[in-house]
Formats: C-alpha cells, sequence, structure tokens
C-alpha cells in the first residue's frame, strides 16, 4: 500500500541522469578565482576558496551546443580541437560519432587565415577544451567570423567566446563525461539514437589514459607464451635409429656394376656395350681392331726424292 501511495523510488530524468554523471566525474568543481563574465554561472564559493559550478546551466548550455552542431548540415565543416593531452582522445572519440574533423595537438598558427598552408581550413564552427590553452584557434576564429564553442572554468577568458559552456577543464574525467553527453545529444537530435533508448557507447571510452598504463594493462592482458623448453620427451626411442639396420635391413643388394674396359685411355669416348638379341644382359666386348696402315706421304724416313731431270 506505501508502494501505491509514492513510496517506490520515482525513476529519474534525462536531466537528471546526466546531472549526477557530472557530480561523479566533478565536473561542477572550479578554481580559486572567478572571471567576471563566468559569475553567473557560479553556485556558491566553498570554505577552502573554490567556486562551485551550477550543473543546471552547464546541462542547458549543452543543450545548446548541441542544437547549434546539429544546425549545421555537413559534420566535416565542425572542427573539435583540443590542445591539451587530457582531451585529445575525447575530441577524438567526439570526432569519430559525430563525424566532424578532429585536431588534437598543437595549433599551427595560420590554420584559419593563412591560405598558402597545406593544412588551411574554412570550417563553420569550432568546439575548443580551454580557451586558455587553445588561445590562438580562438584569435584565429575571429578574424576569419567563425562561431566558437568552448568549455570554460571559473577563470576562464571569454573573449570571443560565443558559446561558453561552464564546466571543469582541467580534469580527465571532466572532459571526457562533457564531449560523452554532448556526442549523445547530438546523436538524438539527429535521430541516431531513439528517444527513450541508452548509448551504447561507454563513457570510459573519452577517458584520457596514461600510455604507461595503457602499456601494463596490455602487458597483463596479453596470452602467455608456452615454453616449449618445459614441454617433456613425447617417448623418443633412447637407441640409435639412425644406424645400419634400418637402411637396406630388408633390401636386396644391388646388381654390380659392369666393369670398365681395360687399355681405354682417357681422352677416347667410351664404346657402348652390344645388347644380345634375345635379352637384356650385355654381350661380350669384342676386341679393340686394328689401326688401318697409314698411305706414305714421302717425308718418310729412307724414302729416295724423284728425279728432276737437272743431275
Amino acid at each position: 500500500m506505501a508502494a501505491a501511495a509514492g513510496g517506490a523510488p520515482r525513476a529519474l530524468s534525462q536531466r537528471e541522469q546526466d546531472i549526477q554523471m557530472m557530480l561523479a566525474a566533478d565536473v561542477q568543481l572550479g578554481t580559486k578565482n572567478c572571471d567576471f563574465q563566468m559569475e553567473r554561472y557560479v553556485f556558491k564559493r566553498r570554505s577552502d576558496g573554490i567556486f562551485i559550478i551550477n550543473l543546471g546551466k552547464t546541462w542547458e548550455k549543452l543543450e545548446l551546443a548541441a542544437r547549434v552542431i546539429v544546425a549545421i548540415e555537413n559534420p566535416q565543416d565542425i572542427i573539435v580541437q583540443s590542445a591539451r593531452p587530457y582531451g585529445q582522445r575525447a575530441v577524438l572519440k567526439f570526432a569519430q560519432y559525430t563525424g566532424a574533423h578532429a585536431i588534437a595537438g598543437r595549433h599551427t598558427p595560420g590554420t584559419f587565415t593563412n591560405q598558402l598552408q597545406t593544412s588551411f581550413s574554412e570550417p563553420r564552427l569550432l568546439i575548443l577544451t580551454d580557451p586558455r590553452t587553445d588561445h590562438q584557434p580562438i584569435k584565429e576564429s575571429a578574424l576569419g567570423n567563425i562561431p566558437t564553442i568552448a568549455f570554460c572554468d571559473t577563470d576562464s577568458p571569454m573573449r570571443y567566446v560565443d558559446i561558453g559552456i561552464p564546466a571543469n577543464n582541467k580534469g580527465k574525467q571532466s572532459i571526457g563525461c562533457l564531449f560523452w553527453l554532448l556526442a549523445r545529444m547530438v546523436l538524438q537530435m539527429r535521430g541516431t539514437i531513439l528517444p527513450g533508448h541508452k548509448w551504447d557507447v561507454m563513457v570510459d571510452l573519452f577517458f584520457y589514459r596514461d600510455p604507461e598504463e595503457a602499456k601494463e594493462l596490455e602487458e597483463e592482458e596479453a596470452p602467455v607464451a608456452p615454453d616449449y623448453a618445459a614441454v617433456a620427451d613425447y617417448g623418443a626411442p633412447t637407441t640409435d635409429t639412425w644406424g645400419n639396420d634400418q637402411w637396406g635391413a630388408g633390401e636386396a643388394p644391388a646388381a654390380a656394376l659392369p666393369a670398365a674396359p681395360v687399355g681405354t685411355e682417357w681422352g677416347t669416348a667410351p664404346v657402348a656395350a652390344p645388347v644380345a638379341a634375345e635379352g637384356w644382359d650385355p654381350a661380350a666386348v669384342p676386341p679393340p681392331a686394328a689401326a688401318p696402315a697409314a698411305a706414305p706421304t714421302g717425308w718418310d724416313e729412307g724414302s729416295a726424292p724423284a728425279p728432276t731431270g737437272w743431275q
């Protein structure tokens, strides 16, 4: 009866679930300094001097930024950029799921203004992680009249920022959570994710991973190679199996080869043995024939010269 009267826990709305996730990722924590343009987003100040950000306004600004992103027909005209290491993986994942163009790492000056550069581009929208670290692309976007969306902390400069999302942009969990929420809102507005359904992509994929920790995890998950030296011998015989007993034990001796004829010289060609008429046995070798007598050439010893008539 108590459950029917409302004692059962109420199902949280999408906004309340998102705010709980942001609380778990410390998105509400600001800094000890506060810019005058960020005072409207501050909820209160803690005893240690850290400003607390109003997460309700953060969620509203995320929804506004998602509407702006969906309004652009070609997603490749959107550039998502992060020079800080904590935001580079989140930027790449956001670009993978939304179809935007990601720039992770240092910004090359003149990317938005110098037409002679090979990396020159004219985006229709620019999304940044930290206005203080990414000050160069903000200045170039202002020169090119490019609208800018940025995650702003309480001490971030708001100059040339069109849509500032108040959030903690210094923690790796906070940056990953913000980009995950923004990507999910964009996909929901596009119709990729059906309303009422959860996104099957985990928020952990957007978090920064330390290269050393990632390497240790890969080594632990890698399969252990078998030690072939420790494998016992598979009953190999101890006796010598390559002796004379194995070869020719049950074979007949090979037929004797015919001996070479005596008296032949090395320079002469071998004489083929005649084959008998009725069998395959070799016949007797005939004796060598006598060499014919040479005809007289006139230069032999003792031969008299022919008469010439001049004696």
